[in-house]
């Protein structure tokens, strides 16, 4: 159950930090109060999560996907550029979490 958890936590991170840039600053209503529900998911479930998992692992795993999710999608809804550096990085995350998850 935490790793669903750390899933729904990934998809509230990305979801606020899309969700921030149509805040304009925090001068617009409603994606502001959109960002900061969830945030306040984000950090509930990670929460949740965080009750079985390592913090280390946990957290790590939260930012990388929530990093990656929000390049891709940034691509598709800002039209935000994917490089080859990004992909790298992208890689390197993902080998990150993949060996965290092993350690």
């Amino acid at each position: 159950m935490a790793w669903t958890y750390l899933l729904i936590a990934s998809v509230f991170e990305v979801a606020f930090a899309l969700g921030t840039n149509a805040t304009h600053g925090f001068t617009r209503l409603w994606p502001s109060v959109f960002t900061l529900l969830a945030a306040a998911g984000g950090i509930f479930t990670l929460s949740l999560a965080l009750r079985t998992l390592d913090v280390s692992v946990g957290y790590t795993i939260w930012t990388g996907t929530g990093s990656i999710g929000t390049v891709v999608l940034g691509s598709v809804i800002y039209k935000e550029k994917i490089t080859a550096p990004k992909v790298v990085a992208f890689a390197a995350i993902i080998a990150g979490a993949l060996v965290l998850r092993l350690a």
